[in-house]
């Protein structure tokens, strides 16, 4: 275990200031107050390709000969690595050719484009478009840089512990996504060079949670599959070379759901107006599972490419979960005046009703009852269930029912 050195992070923290964006470290008052701790978050998700990926690429890029670059160089990404690569391609003046999974958010793939690398959609994730990419490399004699598999990428990674160090040297836990490893490698090992009582927790989402599965067998496995809204870390299988120094310098790992991603979504944008993408929000997700108060914790924000559509669909599965927006069925009989009685109730407890769904046809005696589904907006779970309340005291028998909007 002698690749990761510190002379080469020091080196490689010297090569990536040529690309990368000062991202100082911003302190959340909102996380503290909600953790007991004092929650700094590392803004990677501002980087020039809207990721930290760039770090990893460019110093790797570096570190070929002149014979490897004009040979061309392949990868595969689901979609950060590859706007890295295609950057780094582009500062060096040569060809990149990028194989990305077709659901790859269409964002990532046209910025992509976007640097001038050759885009080849294949696979349904990273390992099937991996693959692809090795056989891309063997056809044509390209020069293949993995996005986490390999000992430069990890290093031009853990520069990022550099700089957290450096900008706040009392710090007690850094948290990092994990997809592959090659982040988690780079900050764990370049933070227990310079100062082993620094915790450092990796993070992967539940339904990839590869190198946590690896760590309880003591080796490297391969998931049967990846579910997770996650799609940067929906990686099966974590790098072997990595395996190492992960098991080495890892305190621990975390699993989140799905759904706390989608609530961190929410609590990003309307607390620090950043936009922060689903895998890059795993380690704000992860505090809540941390036990511990008063202490000074970093979490990374790996990258902020998002798609729009993906946007509008988080942020109303987070106003959902959030109770912020929730449907009740009622029923009612089928006379006017009925719809008005319930609407002036919402109005009173200051509900919003965003929909009316009227169904004549759930009895056989319609006079008797009829079906109001009601969507509403709230202020949260406290004016939900006031609401509700005031619905039931009026003779109304409320149910709740799965928003759909």
């Amino acid at each position: 275990m002698e690749e990761l050195t510190l002379a080469k992070f020091e080196e490689a923290s010297e090569k990536v200031k040529e690309v990368i964006l000062d991202t100082k470290l911003v302190y959340s008052d909102y996380f503290s107050k909600s953790t007991g701790n004092k929650v700094y978050l590392k803004p990677e998700n501002m980087q020039f390709t809207g990721a930290y990926k760039v770090r990893g690429a460019y110093y790797k890029m570096s570190t070929l000969s002149e014979e490897e670059r004009k040979k061309g160089i392949i990868t595969a990404s689901a979609g950060n690595h590859a706007q890295g690569v295609a950057y780094a391609a582009k500062c060096y003046g040569v060809k990149a050719t990028i194989v990305m999974p077709t659901t790859t958010p269409l964002i990532k793939v046209n910025r992509t484009k976007g640097y001038g690398a050759e885009v080849v959609l294949y696979g349904d994730v990273y390992d099937e478009a991996c693959e692809k990419a090795y056989e891309l490399a063997a056809e044509h004699g390209y020069t293949f840089i993995h996005p986490f598999n390999d000992f430069g990428v990890a290093t031009g990674q853990g520069t990022i512990a550099m700089e957290i160090i450096k900008e706040l040297p009392l710090v007690d836990y850094i948290l990092v996504p994990i997809g592959g490893g090659g982040l988690a490698t780079g900050v764990s090992t370049l933070a227990k060079l310079l100062n082993p009582k620094i915790k450092v927790i990796g993070v992967e989402p539940e339904g990839a949670n590869c190198l946590q599965e690896s760590l309880k067998a003591g080796k490297v496995v391969t998931l049967k599959g990846v579910n997770t809204i996650a799609d940067g870390t929906a990686v099966k299988t974590p790098g072997d070379k990595l395996f190492p120094y992960l098991k080495e310098n890892l305190d621990d790992v975390i699993t989140v759901p799905d759904a706390d991603l989608v609530v961190s979504f929410l609590d990003m944008v309307e607390n620090h107006k950043m936009v922060v993408e689903n895998s890059g929000l795993l380690s704000v997700a992860a505090l809540k599972y941390l036990d511990c108060k008063n202490k000074k914790i970093v979490c990374i924000l790996s990258g902020g490419n998002m798609d729009v559509i993906t946007m509008s669909s988080v942020v109303s599965q987070g106003l959902i979960l959030r109770d912020r927006i929730f449907t009740v069925s009622v029923l009612l009989p089928d006379k006017p005046g009925e719809l008005m009685k319930v609407s002036g109730i919402i109005a009173k407890e200051n509900g919003n009703v965003i929909k009316l769904e009227h169904n004549q046809f759930v009895s056989i005696n319609r006079s008797a009852a009829v079906e109001l589904r009601i969507t509403l907006e709230a202020f949260g779970t406290d004016h939900k269930n006031q609401i509700i309340s005031e619905l039931e005291k009026n003779g109304y028998k409320p149910k709740l029912v799965r928003t759909n909007i």
